[in-house]
């Protein structure tokens, strides 16, 4: 397990608990001190105990680290994601080890999701990523709605017993991209239900309608599935997140609505990462780059830069019109009358025996 935060930490616990022998790779030398020396992660998951049977060491500290291992997770913030990948593919890591995305944000510079960037390295028959309502201290305490995506069949059924083995469902999905775009629309509006619920909760709704439909549009496109964006990668998080009282992403959207300057507010919120407000200028520029439109994530992105004021985010969210339903018109009389006679001579053609000659 690449990266000790709470997500992390949790997940490395449910794979101990799977009876999977895990190691926790921390960032610096000093997490994994203090984090050995108190059998916990009091920073990130305070109040949960670390098994004596869970190694913890940092993430550089053997070059033979990934040699043996049957799966990798990568569960650091997206920002950090390319560093990682950088390092790990340095190192090497075993030929029949599947790698897993945690990440539920986009690769720097070029906001590529991150199945795709393990995909170039490792091949797509060895990546997968995990999605889905999953909050860390509830997953590891009560249970989660985790969705396990790959192309490959047997990596993603592999990772989904893993994860049943320890207590939590885990459904297995054909859909990565989707199930990465999905848990990145989640973030995104989650931050813009933060930032409108103040003026009521039809706007907050609007808004965070208004980025999945968008969202979705560039999942279309890259080859995801419209139901990946229904079911628990999509809504299901969705909810889940809104709910939480924790939340970081909401909480980071209330406080740009408070006037928090974004780059202050991780510090607000006990110094962990906030994936959206890093993830939606590359997720807006993405969608531009499509050739789609996108109002209401570049929008929210120009809320996070601060060259946007709250009140045209509101005004924008409250007067935004969708594009009317492309409602299908019937053709003239004649074409109709053709479109009957071809049905009828194709009907006729299938049901009649083939000349022979």
């Amino acid at each position: 397990m690449v990266g000790a935060g709470s997500f992390g930490t949790a997940v490395a616990l449910l794979l101990e608990r799977a009876g999977i022998r895990t190691t926790l790779l921390c960032r610096t030398a000093a997490q994994a001190e203090r984090m050995t020396a108190d059998a916990e992660n009091a920073r990130y998951l305070p109040g949960v105990e670390l098994p004596d049977t869970l190694n913890i060491r940092t993430f550089t500290a053997r070059d033979d680290q990934f040699d043996r291992p049957d799966l990798v997770f990568l569960a650091v913030p997206s920002r950090g994601l390319g560093e990682a990948l950088a390092e790990i593919e340095r190192l090497g890591v075993a030929k029949t080890a599947g790698v897993v995305s945690l990440a539920k944000g986009l690769v720097w510079p070029d906001g590529t999701p991150p199945t795709v960037a393990l995909e170039r390295i490792f091949g797509a028959e060895r990546t997968a990523c995990v999605g889905g309502p999953a909050h860390a201290r509830e997953m590891f305490e009560t249970g989660a709605g985790l969705v396990c995506a790959s192309r490959s069949e047997p990596l993603a059924h592999r990772v989904a017993e893993t994860f049943q083995r320890s207590g939590v469902v885990c459904e297995v999905s054909d859909d990565p991209v989707g199930v990465e775009l999905a848990g990145i629309a989640k973030n995104a509006a989650a931050v813009a239900v933060g930032a409108t619920q103040s003026q009521g909760l039809n706007a907050a709704g609007m808004a965070a309608a208004d980025i999945f439909l968008e969202v979705l549009s560039l999942a279309e496109v890259s080859g995801g599935k419209p139901r990946t964006f229904v079911g628990r990668s999509g809504t299901g998080d969705l909810v889940a997140t809104a709910l939480a009282p924790t939340s970081r992403n909401r909480s980071a959207g209330e406080l740009l609505a408070g006037g928090v300057a974004a780059a202050d507010i991780p510090g607000r919120l006990g110094g962990q990462a906030v994936e959206a407000l890093e993830t939606v200028p590359l997720l807006a520029r993405a969608i531009e780059r499509a050739g789609l439109a996108a109002p209401v994530t570049s929008a929210l992105a120009s809320l996070i830069d601060g060259t946007l004021p709250l009140d045209r985010w509101i005004e924008l969210v409250r007067a935004k019109q969708p594009p009317p339903a492309g409602f299908a018109h019937p053709g003239t009389w004649w074409a109709r009358v053709k479109g009957s006679l071809g049905d009828l001579f194709r009907r006729r053609d299938e049901g009649s025996p083939r000349d022979e000659r």
